[in-house]
């Protein structure tokens, strides 16, 4: 498998930032395009043809929600089309509205969770996820938001309250971000992991590779689901701690 690997993290990954760690991000310029567009592209194509029930879920009341999510992203990053776009690598993408979440795989890097208000909780109830980080969206899937950060020993019932009325006080037009670090020993951007298969820790002086997810939070005017959007980081180790402390 080829390695994929960014060249620069345009925040600081290994700075201090504790749970839930949100802050507000430019409405205009929460999609990012980095230098491994290209081949995150068509990692991301390959795993959507092969292992389709792996990646992609969307339920019923889902539908909605990503379409107008596909048109949110179409205007923002290929503004002016109708029926297809061709992205910077040259690919030629036919715009799917009946398939929204596959279509969206095939335009942009980031991975979508889409979460919709049941009673008192915001459900999982469709998802794009081409690059998880240790989760499987099959467990995942149509689960409330305690159920979907399980695996995550710092979300307490605490933080679980504070998030969810983090999720219900989101406005349109006003999207929120955070991000996180992981070590890794594998630089694979496909890393399904059960709840019964916890990763073994992994820090600066054990792993090849620190994973970054910078994590967009923004609600759709019109269906008023939640949109948990991921943009994956992976640098060699060695390079992101250069970045910490240049020469």
């Amino acid at each position: 498998m080829t390695v994929i690997l960014q060249q620069a993290i345009p925040y600081d990954p290994l700075a201090q930032n504790p749970l839930p760690g949100i802050k507000p991000a430019d409405p205009r310029a929460w999609l990012h395009r980095d230098d491994a567009f290209s081949a995150q592209m068509q990692r991301r194509a390959a795993l959507l043809a092969q292992q389709k029930l792996d990646v992609l879920a969307q339920s019923p009341e889902a539908l909605a929600p990503a379409q107008e999510l596909l048109e949110l992203v179409i205007q923002q990053v290929y503004p002016n089309v109708s029926d297809h776009v061709v992205r910077p690598d040259g690919v030629r993408v036919e715009v799917d509205r009946e398939r929204p979440l596959e279509t969206l795989c095939h335009l942009v890097q980031e991975d979508f969770c889409i979460l919709q208000k049941h009673d008192d909780e915001h459900v999982l109830t469709g998802a794009i996820l081409c690059f998880p980080a240790s989760w499987m969206l099959s467990e995942k899937f149509m689960r409330p938001l305690i159920g979907i950060h399980e695996p995550v020993d710092a979300y307490d019932a605490n933080i679980a309250r504070r998030v969810q009325r983090l999720f219900d006080g989101i406005q349109p037009n006003r999207p929120l971000w955070r991000f996180n670090a992981l070590w890794y020993n594998d630089a694979e951007l496909f890393q399904p992991r059960s709840l019964m298969q916890r990763r073994t820790p992994r820090d600066e002086n054990s792993a090849r590779y620190l994973r970054s997810e910078r994590q967009t939070l923004l609600r759709l005017p019109e269906t008023n689901a939640v949109v948990f959007a991921i943009h994956t980081y992976v640098m060699a180790a060695d390079q992101v701690l250069k970045m910490e402390n240049p020469t």
